[in-house]
């Protein structure tokens, strides 16, 4: 991609963020789900690391190598024109250097923005200063690169148990302050789905904030009176798709028929996704 088209898509993707308008933002594992989402008029389009991994024949969790995230992000960046941030997980490195590093080559591949999350591989959080430096060195790279993108910093403290919901929720806020103190845009905390605890942890920021998508979860007019910047949907639509060719193979199997395999896309219409022009 062009540094200068990628610089625009950057700018204007952090623009997205100013919270004049709650963000919107679909998760593509692949170029054809990436291409249907962008026809569909979104103004920028996430990764999902999931959806990713399981295309590619691995299990979510940095199981995928660094190559193939790689090759799969610059396969995206390059059939839309819209700004894509891409899931790269814990940083695929053990030090603040090695992520910093990772974050090169994500930029090397076209995207404007990335998530980091703070848990460890063996699902405990990870240390909040070793954590801030780890997003430190993220920011550190984009400045090296001059493509000034997005850091979403996932806040993990709602994907384990706790038995002091109050202490939970002071870590959280803590390390999310600390996130934006490195050089954070944004905070991710997932798994966080109490819409009152939401609606105090996004007012102790006073900062962007990202809200996973699912059943359940209030719709974009409320969530955006809450002042959150963003709303994505992690694996959502990988699973649907999944389930619902999961569906069809085991309505086909059934019935030995094959009424189940009437597309709602035919092959013409998905080959117009990739047309010329």
């Amino acid at each position: 991609m062009d540094r200068q088209a990628q610089i625009d898509r950057a700018l204007a993707f952090r623009k997205m963020h100013d919270r004049s308008t709650i963000l919107l933002l679909p998760n593509a594992w692949d170029a054809g789900s990436a291409r249907l989402f962008a026809r569909r008029g979104f103004t920028a389009i996430a990764t999902t690391s999931g959806g990713m991994a399981w295309s590619l024949g691995y299990a979510d969790g940095e199981q995928m190598p660094l190559a193939e995230v790689l090759a799969a992000i610059t396969r995206i960046t390059r059939v839309v024109g819209v700004p894509v941030t891409a899931d790269i997980e814990a940083g695929y490195g053990e030090t603040p250097a090695a992520v910093g590093a990772t974050v090169q080559a994500v930029i090397e591949a076209g995207a404007v923005g990335i998530n980091l999350e703070d848990s460890l591989p063996n699902h405990a959080l990870r240390d909040c200063t070793d954590a801030a430096e780890r997003i430190h060195a993220a920011r550190s790279a984009t400045t090296m690169a001059g493509v000034p993108i997005v850091i979403n910093a996932r806040v993990d403290c709602w994907m384990l148990p706790a038995t002091d919901e109050d202490e939970r929720f002071k870590d959280a806020v803590h390390r999310a302050k600390a996130y934006l103190a490195a050089g954070a845009d944004c905070v991710y905390p997932i798994g966080l789905g109490d819409i009152a605890t939401l609606a105090a942890f996004v007012k102790a920021l006073d900062a962007p904030a990202n809200v996973g998508a699912r059943p359940g979860v209030p719709g974009l007019a409320e969530l955006a009176q809450l002042g959150v910047a963003r709303v994505s949907t992690a694996t959502r639509f990988a699973t649907i798709a999944l389930g619902a060719v999961d569906n069809a193979a085991q309505a086909m199997c059934d019935s030995g028929g094959f009424d189940s395999l009437g597309p709602s896309l035919t092959h013409p219409d998905v080959q117009r996704l990739f047309a010329p022009g």
